[in-house]
């Protein structure tokens, strides 16, 4: 099968994005409903990180935030989502895909002059005040699933043991 390739840096980014969130996935498609609620690190002060319920649920609600962000550069304020807790990884297979349309069509009519803006004028300034275009944003929305992704993989390890 060939992969087709989306054009230009947005399109790029959009590959890998998809690419990270078919790892995880993949890495989440043989946890038991079991699993999926066990506190695994009931020592961590996150409380975004002690199941891969809590995981998987900031993972969704975070994907959402980052094109939530890069939505509200047009000058309109828009509400982000609330946490949503699931008890089987069906219904998280079903909401990574969704903010993956999600922020797909974020990027519907994004130009790539835009992605890498310099102008910080221009830029997103997030709710832990640290300012970035729309490449650096994307950048850390994929390297953020892919961290967690990695989270889940020790988690699932721990479980099994």
């Amino acid at each position: 099968m060939n992969k087709i390739y989306r054009q230009g840096a947005a399109g790029a980014l959009l590959d890998e994005y998809e690419r990270a969130t078919q790892d995880l996935q993949h890495t989440i498609e043989d946890i038991t409903d079991e699993e999926l609620v066990t506190i695994v690190d009931s020592t961590t002060a996150d409380p975004r990180c002690k199941s891969i319920q809590t995981i998987l649920s900031h993972v969704v609600r975070s994907g959402y935030a980052y094109a939530i962000y890069i939505r509200q550069l047009d000058g309109n304020k828009r509400e982000f989502p609330d946490f949503i807790f699931h008890s089987s990884i069906g219904d998280y297979q079903k909401d990574l895909n969704a903010v993956f349309i999600f922020t797909t069509e974020t990027f519907k009519n994004i130009s790539d002059a835009e992605v890498d803006q310099n102008d910080d004028s221009k830029k997103i300034t997030t709710s832990w005040d640290q300012v970035y275009n729309i490449e650096q944003i994307t950048e850390h929305a994929i390297v953020h699933i892919l961290r967690h992704r990695r989270q889940i993989e020790k988690f699932k390890i721990l479980l099994r043991e």
